[in-house]
This record gives structure tokens, C-alpha cells and sequence, in this order.
């Protein structure tokens, strides 16, 4: 086990001398310096801490180190190009503050963005603004509230499927609108009659995903849409699961009014720990004068921020969005282009493959043709003697990261599984493969499968009290 770096301590070494003068500090205002208490550091030398960082990065597991089967959110391949392009100086030195005349190249950039998403989307405006999807979510809400407000209507429910991402919910629940859930029916789509049995006049939207968080694309959308728009409401588009319709259909020609995308996941900018990452929010012409202020407009001159927006719900964010990710996501789009449509197609294709190979060993509750993700339920190992988090465990244990578990919340021992389009079919064969073994392990010996994982840093935690309390600091 790598000793933590207190623990590798010797007294008197030092990294590097930077002076042989004694160092001043009276510039610093006293009551930033605490001279009640000795400052503790770790004493080691240069070399051994870049040993350290270099252990300790050694113990993650990363895309460059094997296959993310990992559901809701997606790991893909990101371009190392995109990395090289955010840094360029004159992107990543550029001031938020600065003039729009002294910011062409990155206003046009985040224009073309635009225009791009745009197309893609079928929309007929977009936003960069927001910092995640969910931010992007909260963005659609607070447009759904002030148009209603604007028009005079006071609606206040806004209906959700069940088997709906979390962050749907919220982000209505945090704009005051009342939660109405509605349940899938018995093919995991959304029930029509249970749809028309909640609309009314005081509906203001449904929030959809498309395809579902089961990987099944609704059916019956143009319905949808048209019951929602006879009743008055608007249609929104959580972009979560764009990665599947890409080049093939857009959300403008299934009926909805708002979409929300998340560039970590169908356009390949990082994404993990938290951030970095963004949310754009693309509407229909009619909620375009609802965008959050500025909007990045061409005049046919230059590229400027527009604050002038009449029924504008205000900043989503300080300055304009996390930038470098928005260069990411157009330096992909770009060096793409038109094979955007492959990257859906075999996204599909994927899914489908491993699909059909592992419903034989575990329990496939819709059986019928998946978009770029599908979900098993490992209700048979369960009865076994192993759960669906016990065969997480183990997968750990053969170069694969887990994939999403216990989501989405209506299949019990749920196993979400998206491959994306980015892995090699002989890369989906080693991970058919091991999930086959796994399955006829847990027949054979059980109790052995429990004790997975055995070559992680640390075994096996109380996750529930890890993800609650962590314990994030050394104790001297």
C-alpha cells in the first residue's frame, strides 16, 4: 500500500532551495499568519514527490487504462487534440473581462459553436452559458417559468416519467413547479394514458428523455408532443442521451420546445470529479427572447455579446460559460463533421451487440432493440447469492470500470451498460466474455465472487457512510 506523503517524511529534507536570502514577509497583511502554531508540511525531496503523485495517479482507473461500460455517464474517448487546442495561449490567457473588440476569435468561436448546435439540434437558438447539464435543466425550467409568467398563466405542475435522470425533478422542484410522475408501461416507454390522465391547464411542461434512460427510444413521441402542445404546455428535451440520435433525428422534429446537451457526453470534452463540464440549452423561436443574457450574436460586422434581451431570465453563470470545454466540443464537431451520424450509428450498433450476447446470463427486462444503451438486471445472480453491486465488485478486478448500478430505479439490480461508440469490437468481446464468466462464477462458488474486489487500494467501504461522511483529511 503507498504510504501517505506525511508518512514518507524525513526531517530536514527540502524540495528545492529557491534562495539562499531570507525571505521578507511583511507584506503579508499579519492576520493571514498564524504564528500560534508550527506549520506541519511533509519534508521530502523533489524526486520522491514526483514518485508519490506518480503512484498515486497510477492507482485511478482512466480511459487510457481500459473500457468504461458506464451508463448515464458516459466516459468516452476524448481527442487529445481537443487538449492541445483549449490551451492554445490565446484561449486559455484570454481575460473574461475583456473588451468583445479585443475577444473576436473566442466570440466566434462560441458563435459557430452555436450555429452548430443549432443544426445538430434542429433549434432555433442556443445558449452556452450553463456549466453542467443539470445547470442546463435548471436553465429550461427557469425559460418555462418566465414564459408562463409572461403570458399570464400561473401553471405549476410539470410532468416527469419515472424512470426519468434524478436531476430532472430537482431542477423543476427548485423553479417552484409542483413534481407530477407518471409510470412507464409494460414496454418502458411512456404510458399515453397515464400522459392524458395528468395534463391539464395547469400543466406547464413534461420532461423527457429521448431515448429513455432504458436505452428505448419513444415511440409514440409525435403523440406526445401533441397532447402536451393541445394542452398548452411546453415539451422538454433532456439532452443526456443525445449520443444515440445524432444525424438521424433531432428534438426539433420529435416536438420539443427546449433541449438541454451535455457536451461531456455526446461531444467528448471531459468529464469526471465534478466538473469541468457545460450544459447549452437550445428553444424554439418563440422562447429565443427568454435566453440568459448575454446572447452571442453576429451583426454582420463582429461577433458581440447581446445583453438586450426582452424577456431574458438573467445570468445563468459569472462571464460566459467554461469555455475550454466549449473549444473541446467544437474542436470534435469540427474534426468529425459529417460522420457525426457514424458516431450514433455505431454507439448503436455497440449496444446492441452486447446486448444480444449477455441476455442469455442475465435477466434482460425489455427485450426488444436498444439505442446506444441498455439495462439488465441481475435479478438471477441475485438469487444466487450475489447482487448487482457484488458483480461491479469483480468486474474491478478484470481491467473494467463498473457500469451504472441500481439506475434506472424501476428495473430491480439494475446494470446500465453504454459502451459509446469510441471501443473495438474485440474490446466489447473481452468485456462479453468476463461479464459470461462472472455469471457462470456465481453459479459455481458464490461466496468466492463476494470477496471481489482483491487488487484495488482498498477493499471493499460502507458506501453509503463514504459518500456521506468522507474522510478526506490526514490527522497528524
Amino acid at each position: 500500500m503507498t504510504k501517505l506523503i506525511f508518512e514518507k517524511t524525513k526531517k530536514g529534507t527540502s524540495g528545492i532551495n529557491l534562495t539562499d536570502e531570507e525571505i521578507n514577509f511583511d507584506f503579508i497583511n499579519s492576520k493571514y499568519i498564524n504564528n500560534s502554531k508550527e506549520t506541519i508540511l511533509p519534508e521530502i525531496s523533489e524526486l520522491e514527490v514526483m514518485r508519490h503523485y506518480k503512484e498515486l495517479s497510477d492507482k485511478n482507473f482512466c480511459i487510457e487504462k481500459g473500457f468504461y461500460p458506464l451508463g448515464s455517464c458516459t466516459m468516452k474517448y476524448n481527442p487529445k487534440v481537443n487538449e492541445v487546442l483549449s490551451a492554445l495561449e490565446g484561449f486559455c490567457e484570454l481575460h473574461p473581462l475583456q473588451e468583445d473588440e479585443d475577444s473576436q476569435g473566442a466570440l466566434k468561436l462560441m458563435y459557430k459553436l452555436q450555429e452548430s448546435l443549432k443544426t445538430i439540434t434542429g433549434m432555433d437558438a442556443v445558449t452556452l452559458q450553463p456549466a453542467a447539464g443539470a445547470h442546463g435543466e435548471l436553465c429550461g425550467m427557469m425559460i418555462v417559468k418566465k414564459y408562463f409568467e409572461t403570458i399570464g398563466e400561473n401553471r405549476k405542475n410539470v410532468i416527469i416519467p419515472d424512470s426519468a435522470h434524478g436531476t430532472n425533478p430537482a431542477s423543476a422542484a427548485m423553479c417552484g413547479f409542483n413534481i407530477v410522475e407518471i409510470k412507464s408501461n409494460e414496454k418502458g416507454l411512456v404510458d399515453i394514458e397515464a400522459l392524458k390522465s395528468v395534463l391539464n391547464e395547469n400543466t406547464a411542461a413534461i420532461m423527457l428523455t429521448n431515448p429513455n434512460t432504458l436505452g428505448l427510444f419513444e415511440e409514440d413521441i409525435l403523440e406526445i408532443s401533441k397532447l402536451v402542445h393541445e394542452a398548452g404546455a411546453l415539451l422538454y428535451y433532456d439532452g443526456a442521451n443525445m449520443n444515440a440520435i445524432l444525424g438521424h433525428t433531432n428534438p426539433k422534429l420529435m416536438g420539443f420546445d427546449i433541449v438541454h446537451m451535455n457536451l461531456h457526453k455526446t461531444f467528448s470534452t471531459p468529464h469526471g470529479g465534478g466538473g469541468p463540464g457545460a450544459g447549452p440549452v437550445g428553444v424554439v423561436e418563440s422562447l429565443k427572447e427568454y435566453l440568459p443574457s448575454p446572447t452571442i450574436e453576429y451583426n454582420g460586422e463582429k461577433y458581440i455579446r447581446n445583453f438586450d434581451i426582452k424577456h431574458s431570465i438573467g445570468k445563468m453563470k459569472a462571464f460566459y460559460g467554461n469555455f475550454s470545454v466549449l473549444i473541446r466540443a467544437y474542436a470534435y464537431i469540427l474534426m468529425t463533421g459529417k460522420e457525426l451520424k457514424d458516431v450514433s450509428s455505431n454507439a448503436v450498433l455497440n449496444a446492441n451487440y452486447i446486448m444480444n450476447k449477455l441476455k442469455k446470463y442475465y435477466f434482460l427486462p425489455y427485450d426488444r432493440k436498444c439505442m446506444h444503451e441498455f439495462v439488465l438486471s441481475g435479478e438471477w445472480q441475485k438469487e444466487q447469492g450475489v447482487n448487482t453491486l457484488g458483480i461491479a465488485k469483480r468486474l474491478m478486478d478484470s481491467n473494467f470500470h463498473p457500469p451504472t448500478v441500481y439506475f434506472p430505479l424501476i428495473v430491480h439490480e439494475a446494470i446500465m451498460i453504454e459502451p459509446t461508440e469510441s471501443e473495438t469490437k474485440e474490446r466489447l468481446d473481452e468485456f462479453i466474455d468476463t461479464m459470461i464468466d462472472i455469471a457462470n462464477e456465481i453459479k459455481e462458488n458464490p461466496e468466492e465472487v463476494l470477496k471481489h474486489p482483491l487488487n484495488t487500494p482498498v477493499r471493499k467501504v460502507d458506501e453509503t457512510l463514504a459518500a456521506r461522511k468522507p474522510d478526506l483529511a490526514y490527522k497528524l
